[in-house]
Parts: C-alpha cells; sequence; structure tokens
C-alpha cells in the first residue's frame, strides 16, 4: 500500500492544497467521484488518459487510510 500512497501528492498552490494523483492537476476526490458515479476503471482510464490502473487504486488506499479513525461520540 505504501508504493500506491506515494502516487498522491499535495502541493501548496495546487488544486487548492487538495490531493492529487502524481502531481497532476486530478484531485483524487474527482477520481471517488466519479467510482461513486458508476464509473468503471476502464471508463475512467478512457477518459483520463494520464492516468493509470494504480492511481484509481491509489486513490481508493488514500480514502481508506483517511477515513480509517475512531469516532467518539458524547
Amino acid at each position: 500500500m505504501e508504493s500506491l500512497l506515494s502516487r498522491i501528492t499535495i502541493e501548496e498552490g495546487k488544486c487548492g492544497g487538495r490531493p492529487c494523483i502524481r502531481g497532476m492537476r486530478i484531485r483524487v476526490s474527482d477520481v471517488l467521484n466519479l467510482l461513486s458515479s458508476g464509473m468503471t476503471h476502464s471508463e475512467i482510464l478512457s477518459d483520463y488518459p494520464d492516468l493509470e490502473e494504480n492511481d484509481i487504486r491509489a486513490c481508493l488506499s488514500y480514502a481508506s487510510v483517511r477515513f480509517d479513525h475512531a469516532v467518539i461520540v458524547a
């Protein structure tokens, strides 16, 4: 998973500091939104020829790591 997460970059001044894929202006959230809308990996890769299959996997891994935290209910 470490090598997949290295594909996710955060740069000040690029996409508002949001996580992107390999320094491109394709945000992790963009890919996640496409997946949640029902697009397949093949469709996404066709629409974004600069992306690679592992970029999509990296987005999913990043989301998994970012949202895996305890929720404390008061």
